[in-house]
């Protein structure tokens, strides 16, 4: 072999291995480590254009004059490897390729990346870390989901994940302030002071204006600075907070750190906790929320409110104050001031919470029951819409099944509700009688003895109030007597005798979702056992319109009770003659084949069309016409 023809093998060779490195890096994951390629593969070009072409005409070689492009970097003949141009070609064919795969990579990491954001926004943060997870398999080099990630670690308290995470987002893009942020948060969780300050520095470094940019700077420089620690090292604050106002300015230095302390946590949900697990300052909170000082009740009151305005907020009071105790001095304040609906405002948020019930129970009597029953029985001199709101409180609290049956067996209330709706219309209190209502409504499912006992006068009181000009009033009331009703004869008895049906009448006349709903079912229970309530309809109604209509809505529940009440009113002389000629048959037939969906409803509705028949055989005509005969045959199992 020649001098020449060897410097040209050696060259050749050279350029082989250069390329063949070129092609890993550039199949490389990391997208810095592509980018380096890249560059690198313009200088090879480069030099390639610059050198003397390769002298070599002939092929010498006998090894292998068509090797397997399988073996070949890139898919490139040997030949090819040393030509710029083709060399060029297949790198931009390769580049074209390698972004089409990027496209596809970045629509799939994007979509994984808003499934997880929808996740991070209903509070599954877990689901919302395994999105992310599943995204940055896509794309190794995407920051939101570094970033994203980081911040629903630091809701599941992972902190040291979220600042690898940041750490990650970082190398992506060193001027990422997000990663700054929830960095300095993880550090500050995991009481790392001097990092987290750091990581705060770094942000002002790159934003100048980065004060505006993230929120809660000033918040995070009090908590870095170890404002907090002020609670425990200053004797005169401690004094102060103690409410030993011996100097002059003790008072106003105990409001100063009141106020500061909204301030710093407002919105700030590392400084909120903070506050709230320094044993001291939970000792604060309770004794200078019930101090006899005005200024500084309230002040306390609108920290304890910022509190109560999210779930965290709430958890952090529940899980680290005297429950108990701050209730009975917030229910307190409004016996005392039955204008302040700040408290109220922070108990009705409370009351929400499950775990607030739970602790709530075994003195909800003397902390809850009692000062409402006290303010519910002086309805005329009360302020209506601060009981309105306590309505609101006791209602949530009664959801609890403890609660709501301790309520519920109260005679006392019964007795104080009673009183309530005789003195509605002389004080016109509609805004607490509403709600009464609907709290009544709810204990009244409860079959205690007291319920029963007072079942009489309530329906009494009731039948009175059917004549209110509130249409909402009338559906509670209505409400009211369908859940009472069911529980007493005498009661039913008593409103029957009192002309109930018609004023029943009249309501499902004008409609209404709710109010039919509770209007047929008290309707339903008072033709079930008094004879005199299936007279008095057929006599209001001889066709049994109504009924009919009702029967061919699409609200099942009502419907259902519809076909009750006309199977309880056929045992009226003439009532089922009455109907020949309507579509009484058709709709019933169309219930009971199985249009319902309610078992109950479908029941109904073959019992009273074979009551129909039996009672005017003259209606089989219209069975037969249907073929309802079959149905009925489907559904005999059901009539009795």
């Amino acid at each position: 072999m020649a001098l020449q023809d060897s410097d040209d093998f050696e060259r050749f060779l050279s350029n082989v291995d250069q390329i063949s490195e070129l092609v890993k890096e550039l199949n490389s994951s990391d997208g810095s480590c592509q980018e380096v390629a890249f560059k690198k593969a313009d200088q090879f070009i480069a030099s390639l254009e610059e050198m003397e072409p390769c002298k070599t005409k002939i092929n010498k070689t006998a090894i292998n004059t068509n090797p397997s492009s399988e073996n070949s970097p890139l898919n490139i003949q040997c030949e090819s490897a040393q030509n710029p141009e083709n060399f060029i070609r297949i790198l931009e064919k390769d580049a074209e390729e390698r972004s089409q795969r990027r496209k596809m990579n970045e629509d799939k990491a994007n979509a994984l990346r808003e499934n997880g954001n929808k996740a991070f926004a209903r509070g599954d943060y877990e689901t919302a870390v395994r999105f992310y997870t599943e995204g940055l398999d896509q794309l190794r080099d995407m920051q939101a989901l570094y970033t994203n990630r980081a911040q629903a670690f630091i809701k599941l308290k992972r902190y040291k994940e979220a600042i690898s995470d940041c750490e990650w987002a970082l190398r992506c893009n060193e001027r990422c302030i997000k990663a700054y942020v929830h960095m300095g948060k993880s550090h500050l969780a995991l009481k790392n002071f001097s990092e987290s300050r750091i990581c705060y520095q770094k942000i002002l470094e790159i934003e100048p204006q980065g004060e505006t940019m993230v929120k809660g700077t000033g918040q995070t420089l009090f908590r870095l600075n170890n404002g907090f620690s002020i609670i425990n090292d200053n004797n005169i604050v401690k004094s102060c907070l103690s409410q030993n106002f011996k100097e002059p300015y003790a008072m106003d230095l105990c409001l100063s750190v009141l106020k500061l302390w909204r301030i710093v946590c407002c919105e700030n949900e590392l400084n909120q906790q903070l506050l709230i697990e320094c044993p001291n300052a939970r000792q604060y909170i309770i004794q200078l929320l019930a101090s006899p000082i005005d200024d500084i009740y309230r002040e306390c009151l609108n920290l304890l409110s910022m509190y109560s305005q999210t779930p965290y907020g709430r958890e952090l009071l529940i899980n680290n104050l005297h429950v108990n105790q701050m209730a009975e001095t917030l229910m307190g304040s409004i016996c005392r001031d039955t204008s302040s609906l700040s408290s109220l405002a922070v108990l009705e948020s409370l009351a929400t919470e499950n775990k607030f019930k739970i602790q709530s129970r075994d003195n909800f009597i003397a902390i809850f029951a009692l000062p409402f029953e006290h303010l519910l029985s002086n309805i005329v001199t009360a302020n209506h819409k601060t009981l309105a709101s306590l309505i609101s409180v006791i209602g949530s609290l009664a959801l609890d099944d403890v609660i709501g049956i301790k309520m519920a067996n109260r005679e006392e209330f019964w007795r104080c509700s009673l009183h309530a709706m005789e003195h509605h219309i002389g004080c016109e209190c509609e805004s607490v009688l509403y709600p009464l209502l609907g709290l009544m409504i709810n204990l009244a499912s409860h079959p205690f003895q007291i319920t029963q006992e007072l079942a009489v006068l309530t329906s009494s009181r009731c039948l009175e109030l059917l004549c209110d000009p509130h249409g909402g009033i009338i559906t509670r009331v209505a409400g009211l007597l369908s859940a009472l009703l069911p529980t007493s004869r005498a009661a039913t008895q008593e409103v029957v005798q009192n002309g109930i049906v018609k004023r029943l009448l009249k309501i499902l006349k004008v409609g209404g979702e709710m109010s039919s709903r509770y209007s047929i079912k008290a309707l339903a229970v008072c033709t079930a056992s008094i004879p005199q309530a299936c007279e008095e309809l057929v006599k209001l109604d001889k066709r049994l319109h109504t009924l009919r209509k009702l029967l061919g809505g699409i609200d099942e529940v009502v419907a259902g009770n519809a076909a009750l009440c006309i199977g309880h009113c056929l045992e009226v002389e003439g009532a089922a003659r009455g109907l020949l000629g309507t579509d009484c048959v058709s709709l019933l037939l169309r219930h009971a084949a199985g249009d319902a969906k309610r078992v109950a409803v479908k029941q109904n509705a073959a019992i009273t069309l074979g009551k129909l028949c039996k009672a005017e055989p003259r209606h089989m005509v219209k069975l037969m016409e249907l073929h309802g005969l079959e149905i009925l045959h489907a559904c005999a199992r059901l009539i009795t």
